[in-house]
C-alpha cells in the first residue's frame, strides 16, 4: 500500500471503506537453552571489567541463544561454514514453532498458508528460507513466497507491507510474515568494545503473524494495518552494518545510534500520524523494536512515551535481548494477549535498522 494512500481519508470509521489488512495472530519461537549475561561472560571467559559491567547493564535477565558447549575448557571454533549450518538450523527449527503457533491460534495449519514472506539478517541461504520451509514442512508447492534478506532489525514493517498488499490483493487468503533470526551465527569473539556491545546485546528468536484482508474479520480478530511512514537516514548509513571480522560475519553498531534514533524518531511518526489528522497523543499503543536500553530510552524521551507505553518493548529486551527484525512482533503478542485493547483503539509501530532507517506502521483496532 503505498505510504500516501490514505492522505486524504478521514480517520472516523464510517470513512474507511476498503478492507485492510489485519494482523489476526502472533506466534514466538526461542531456542531451548537460555543464558543470563552472567553465564555468556562465563562460557566466554570474559574478564575484562569493562566488558563485564557492559554485559551487566543492559537490563537483559536471559537470552536464547545457539552457543557451542566448551569441550576440554575450550570454546570450539566455529567456522564461516559451521556459522551459516548453525543459521540453518536454527532456522528450521525455530521458524515452523512460530508459524505453528501463530497459526494454531486461529485454527489453521501450515498448509492453510497461501502466501509466505520469510525475513533473516542472519545468515544468506540461497534457495532461501521460503524454499527451506516448504521442503522442511511439506508446503503446499503452489503457496507464493518471498524472502527478504538483509535490511536488519527494521525488517519486519517493511515485509509487513508486502504480505498486506498480497492479502488485500488476494481477500480471505492466509499471508504469513515470519522473521527468524539467529544472531548467535554472527557471534565473534575478540577484545573489541564494539564487538562486546553486540555480544552483550541479541538474541536468537522467530515471531510469525498472521495477515488477513477479510470483510468477516473486525477489531476483535486484530488491528488493521492502515498507512507506513519512512525515515532513511543515508547521513549516518555506515553506523549499523553487518562487516568481515576474521573471516566472519559480524554486526557492528556505532555508540551514536540511540541519540541519532532518539533524535530522529519523531519525524515518520509525525507524518504518519498527521497524515490522519492524529497526533502522538491520540496513539493508545506504542509497538516498538527493542533496539537496547538506551534507544528505548530515546525514542520514549523523543516522542514522550511513558514507562507504560513501552511496558512490552522493555519486557522483550529483558527476556530475550534484541532478536533483531522479530522484535515488534514480540512486543505486539504481548500487547495482544494482555486483552486490553478495544475497538477503534489506535497504534503504532516502529522499528528501526540499518541504513540508518525508521519505519512506521499506523494500526487501527
Amino acid at each position: 500500500m503505498s505510504t500516501h494512500a490514505l492522505e486524504s481519508t478521514s480517520w472516523q470509521a464510517d470513512r474507511v471503506s476498503r478492507v485492510h489488512p489485519r494482523i489476526v495472530s502472533v506466534g514466538v519461537a526461542t531456542p531451548a537453552t537460555t543464558y543470563s549475561q552472567e553465564e555468556v561472560l562465563e562460557w566466554a571467559g570474559e574478564e575484562n571489567p569493562k566488558i563485564r559491567r557492559l554485559f551487566r547493564n543492559s537490563h537483559i535477565d536471559r537470552r536464547g541463544l545457539y552457543l557451542p558447549e566448551r569441550v576440554e575448557g575450550e570454546i570450539p571454533e566455529e567456522s564461516s561454514a559451521a556459522l551459516l549450518d548453525k543459521h540453518l538450523a536454527g532456522v528450521l527449527d525455530l521458524g515452523p514453532q512460530a508459524m505453528r503457533q501463530a497459526l494454531g491460534e486461529i485454527d489453521l495449519t501450515v498448509h492453510d498458508i497461501d502466501f509466505l514472506v520469510c525475513v533473516t539478517s542472519t545468515g544468506f541461504l540461497c534457495p532461501g528460507v521460503t524454499a527451506r520451509l516448504i521442503e522442511h514442512l511439506g508446503l503446499r508447492s503452489d503457496l507464493q513466497r518471498a524472502d527478504v534478506v538483509g535490511m536488519g532489525c527494521n525488517a519486519a514493517v517493511n515485509a509487513l507491507q508486502l504480505v498486506g498488499a498480497n492479502a488485500v490483493a488476494r481477500p480471505g487468503s492466509v499471508g504469513v510474515l515470519l522473521c527468524v533470526e539467529i544472531c548467535s551465527a554472527a557471534y565473534v569473539l575478540n577484545d573489541s568494545m564494539a564487538t562486546a556491545v553486540v555480544n552483550s546485546l541479541f538474541g536468537d528468536g522467530a515471531a510469525a503473524a498472521v495477515v488477513r484482508a477479510d470483510e468477516a474479520d473486525d477489531s476483535d480478530d486484530g488491528p488493521a494495518v492502515l498507512d507506513y511512514q519512512s525515515l532513511i537516514h543515508t547521513d549516518t548509513i555506515e553506523s549499523m552494518k553487518y562487516q568481515l571480522e576474521e573471516g566472519k560475519l559480524s554486526f557492528f553498531l556505532d555508540k551514536e545510534i540511540p541519540w541519532v534514533i532518539g533524535e530522529h524518531a519523531h519525524i515518520p511518526v509525525e507524518r504518519l500520524l498527521g497524515r490522519h489528522g492524529l497526533s502522538v497523543e491520540d496513539v493508545d499503543h506504542w509497538v516498538i523494536h527493542s533496539g537496547g536500553k538506551k534507544v528505548i530510552d530515546a525514542i520514549s524521551e523523543n516522542l514522550g512515551l511513558s514507562e507504560h507505553d513501552v511496558r512490552h518493548t522493555r519486557g522483550v529486551l529483558r527476556d530475550h535481548g534484541n532478536v533483531s527484525s522479530g522484535s515488534v512482533l514480540f512486543s505486539m503478542r504481548r500487547l495482544l494477549a494482555e486483552g486490553v485493547v478495544r475497538e477503534g483503539d489506535v497504534g503504532v509501530m516502529i522499528a528501526m535498522g540499518p541504513g540508518m532507517s525508521i519505519e512506521t506502521a499506523l494500526l487501527r483496532w
